[in-house]
C-alpha cells in the first residue's frame, strides 16, 4: 500500500476535528459485510472521527446496528452517522456528552437501551491526549482531563454496559503501542493507555465464568485527529515514516481488529491486545 503524502498541519481544539485534515484519514471496509454482527447493537465511544468512524462503519456493514458516544463533534459525528445508514444500510445513534463524567456514561447506555432494547458490544474507544516532554510543567487540567476520559470513562460506561451485557458479549478497550514501549513525550497519555489494558486484562478475568469476552487493541501511529491536534505541524509531516512499514497507518486497517475480537472469530479470545502497529515490536 502506497503511503499517502502527510504534509505539516495542526489544529488547536483536542479532540481535534476529522474534517479538517489533509489527507482525510480513510475509514472505508475493503471487503464485502457477511453478517458477522448481524442482530448486534454495539455502543462505540469517540466513534465520530478516527479508528472509532472506521469501527462504526465497518461493523455496520457486517450487521450490527450502531450507537456513538462523542464528546461535542458534531459535524464529524453527523457524517459518520449518514456513512452508517446511507452507506450500509443500517442505523445510528447519536449520543454526545462528556463520558468523563459518570452521569454521561449511565445516560448513553439507557438511551443504547431504549433506542435499541439491547447492547451487546462496547467498545471503550474515545480519548484525549497532549504532549507532555515537560512533564513538570504539565497542567493538572490536562492531565485530569485525560484520566477522566481515558480511564474513568472506560471503567464507567462498562460500569453501566454490564447489567444488560449476555453471555457471548464482546467489550473491546483502545490501549496503544506506547502502553507497551512508552513515549518520552506523552507520559500522562501512555500511563492511561496502560491502565486500559490493565483494566482489559483484569476484567477479562472477572468476566470469563460470565461468559463475556475482554480484550483490548493497542494501535501505533495511526492517521486520525489525534495526530493534527496533538502535535506541532513540523511533527506532523510524514508521520508514521519511522515504522518498519514506512508509513502511518489508517483507520480501517486498525477497524478490522475490533472486528475479529467482536465477532465470533475471536471466540476464544479474551484478556488479549492485537497490535496493529506497522510492524513495531513490542512485549505481549
Amino acid at each position: 500500500m502506497n503511503a499517502p503524502t502527510i504534509p505539516a498541519q495542526s489544529q488547536d481544539s483536542m479532540p481535534a476535528d476529522e474534517h479538517k485534515m489533509d489527507p482525510a484519514p480513510d475509514y472505508a471496509p475493503r471487503h464485502p459485510g457477511v453478517g458477522k454482527l448481524k442482530g448486534k447493537v454495539a455502543l462505540i465511544t469517540g466513534g465520530d472521527s478516527g479508528i472509532g468512524r472506521a469501527i462504526s462503519v465497518l461493523f455496520a456493514r457486517e450487521g450490527a446496528k450502531i450507537a456513538i458516544a462523542y464528546l461535542e463533534e458534531d459535524k464529524d459525528a453527523q457524517e459518520t452517522k449518514r456513512l452508517v445508514e446511507e452507506e450500509e444500510g443500517s442505523e445510528a445513534l447519536l449520543i454526545p456528552g462528556d463520558l468523563g463524567v459518570k452521569a454521561n456514561c449511565d445516560a448513553a447506555v439507557k438511551a443504547v437501551i431504549e433506542e435499541y432494547g439491547q447492547l451487546d458490544i462496547l467498545i471503550n474507544n474515545g480519548a484525549q491526549q497532549w504532549l507532555d516532554k515537560d512533564f513538570a510543567s504539565l497542567e493538572e487540567d490536562k492531565i485530569d482531563r485525560m484520566m477522566a476520559s481515558n480511564i474513568k470513562a472506560y471503567m464507567h460506561t462498562t460500569q453501566a454496559a454490564l447489567p444488560h451485557l449476555k453471555e457471548g458479549a464482546s467489550i473491546i478497550n483502545t490501549s496503544s503501542v506506547n502502553a507497551f514501549a512508552g513515549m518520552g513525550a506523552l507520559i500522562t497519555y501512555s500511563m492511561t493507555r496502560g491502565a486500559s489494558l490493565a483494566f482489559s486484562r483484569s476484567l477479562a478475568s472477572n468476566l470469563a465464568e460470565k461468559g463475556i469476552r475482554v480484550n483490548s487493541v493497542a494501535p501505533g501511529p495511526i492517521w486520525t485527529p489525534f495526530i493534527p491536534g496533538t502535535m506541532p505541524a513540523e511533527q506532523v509531516e510524514d508521520f508514521g515514516s519511522g515504522t518498519p512499514l514506512g508509513r502511518a497507518g489508517q483507520p480501517w486497517e486498525v477497524a478490522t481488529a475490533y472486528l475479529f475480537l467482536a465477532s465470533s472469530d475471536g471466540n476464544y479470545y479474551t484478556g488479549q491486545t492485537l497490535h496493529p502497529n506497522g510492524g513495531m515490536v513490542v512485549g505481549a
